[in-house]
């Protein structure tokens, strides 16, 4: 039984079970003679290894995390440990808390919380293919998804010691072993163990690169969301963020503790899908302009094929290039398909603005307009307080993206933020990258023009970052249809 995957038994066992040494016929079709909890092998020998989702173990059996089959009603690894609270008349055991961004402050939305009965795999950088209908890796026992105040409650959790807890979304991942968790009560989790990782020693932080512009700094959000300044660096280092050189600032400042010198310029690197593909998500700064002469054809092509491999974009204003082609400032390249998602015409810039969320065509729109509010983002329901607003995008095609947030303006509606996932052209459940676009600046109180960090501001987030700071958890998030 050794061409089949998983642990098998009858190799694994000394001396092996004498069902091993049954034998059967592996023809398709052909009736199962092995003992129970056994399966047929190519090779004609009956074995207990089996795979995940797989029919091996046969009625009465399932397949656990290692590949054994086991009867349904045997526990295996910390399943031994729940204890049936229910049959005592008393309250199940749970473990709750409270999910944060890395700055211990700002709590989050749809974060996956579960206890693994399984060891975790390393998390591979670079795009992929990441559909939510995959399944979370370790084999949770019990799992949940924070709620609009990032609070989390796992029910029915094994009971002793070291019990391990995983928070994660996307590639961001932290795993903490609470100490100690008694039967038939709630143990609480601190604050401090349920933020994610701000440094590479506290767990997974997705592999990020984010290009600078002088009309915008995104640079400076991840810091505001406590991410650590070591972790910002430049290509070639450990670092989980690496800084590249748009119009923006270009160099590091001296006293940093991440990178030193200049800033490799974006224009080879988005030229390339090889440079892209490294990374998990790519952040593009507005520059005040499209500069269409740093953007040519093969960088069209590279961005949309990094996107349909699993990369995440997220564009910033006059990044809007990527999205709808040249269409200011000379030159006539533009993306294969993408230039379907929206309409761009140049409406101007304003100084200050009321935005609303959609939460009527947006699957997350309502969620995402309590959170805001429960975080201080918004004075009212579905609104959010601008500072210099722009409008270039003057619509989108609902077939093809998702709506976040609108400026109402003159009778219309022009959007701020949508979504779109990749590749665009393929049905919705089988796409596996996002773009998200944003007429609104990230950082309108950072300015890109002096060494980084020195460029960013020490101030707390503003309505508008909280709101891109929803965007940017969940474009680590998996895919998952309809969402266009």
């Amino acid at each position: 039984g050794r061409d089949n995957p998983g642990q098998s038994v009858c190799d694994n066992v000394v001396p092996p079970p004498a069902a091993c040494m049954t034998m059967c016929d592996p023809a398709p079709g052909a009736a199962n003679t092995c003992p129970g909890g056994y399966h047929c092998t190519p090779d004609g020998t009956c074995d207990a290894r089996c795979t995940q989702g797989g029919e091996e173990c046969g009625e009465d059996y399932r397949c656990t995390p290692e590949g054994r089959c086991v009867g349904e009603n045997e526990c295996v690894g910390l399943e031994c440990d729940i204890v049936k609270c229910d049959a005592m008349g008393m309250p199940p055991t749970t473990i709750s808390g409270t999910v944060y961004a890395p700055n211990g402050t700002l709590p989050l939305y749809g974060v996956n919380v579960y206890i693994p009965n399984a060891a975790l795999p390393p998390v591979a950088d670079g795009a992929v293919c990441d559909r939510c209908t995959d399944t979370l890796p370790g084999y949770p026992l019990s799992k949940v998804q924070t709620d609009e105040m990032g609070r989390f409650t796992l029910s029915d959790v094994p009971v002793g010691t070291d019990i391990p807890v995983v928070i994660s979304t996307g590639k961001w991942r932290r795993v903490i072993k609470v100490s100690n968790v008694a039967q038939c009560t709630n143990t609480a989790m601190p604050a401090a163990d349920t933020r994610l990782p701000k440094n590479r020693s506290e767990g997974d932080i997705p592999k990020i690169a984010i290009t600078t512009g002088n009309a915008d700094s995104l640079e400076c959000l991840p810091r505001k969301l406590g991410l650590d300044d070591s972790e910002f660096g430049k290509t070639g280092g450990a670092n989980r963020i690496h800084l590249y050189a748009g119009n923006g600032t270009a160099q590091f400042d001296a006293s940093h503790s991440g990178a030193n010198g200049m800033i490799p310029s974006a224009t080879p690197f988005w030229a390339d899908v090889n440079n892209l593909k490294d990374y998990d998500i790519v952040f593009l700064s507005c520059e005040g302009a499209q500069n269409p002469d740093t953007k040519p054809q093969e960088a069209m092509n590279a961005l949309k094929a990094y996107a349909d491999l699993g990369g995440r974009v997220f564009a910033s204003h006059w990044h809007n290039i990527w999205i709808g082609g040249a269409f200011e400032g000379g030159g006539s390249q533009a993306p294969a398909v993408w230039t379907g998602v929206a309409t761009w015409n140049d409406q101007g810039n304003l100084d200050n603005a009321e935005d609303t969320i959609d939460e009527l065509d947006n699957p997350k729109g309502n969620a995402f307009a309590t959170w805001m509010l429960n975080v201080m983002g918004s004075p009212t329901r579905g609104l959010i307080s601008v500072v210099e607003p722009r409008i270039t995008a003057t619509a989108i095609d609902t077939a093809k993206a998702e709506r976040w947030v609108y400026l109402q303006q003159n009778g219309e509606q022009y959007p701020q933020i949508f979504q779109f996932t990749t590749p665009n052209e393929a049905l919705p459940n089988d796409r596996c990258g996002k773009v998200v676009f944003s007429d609104m600046h990230v950082s309108a109180d950072s300015a890109s023009v002096t060494p980084f960090p020195t460029d960013c501001a020490n101030s707390a987030l503003t309505p508008q970052e909280k709101a891109l700071a929803f965007m940017f958890f969940d474009l680590a998030s998996c895919v998952s249809g309809p969402i266009f």
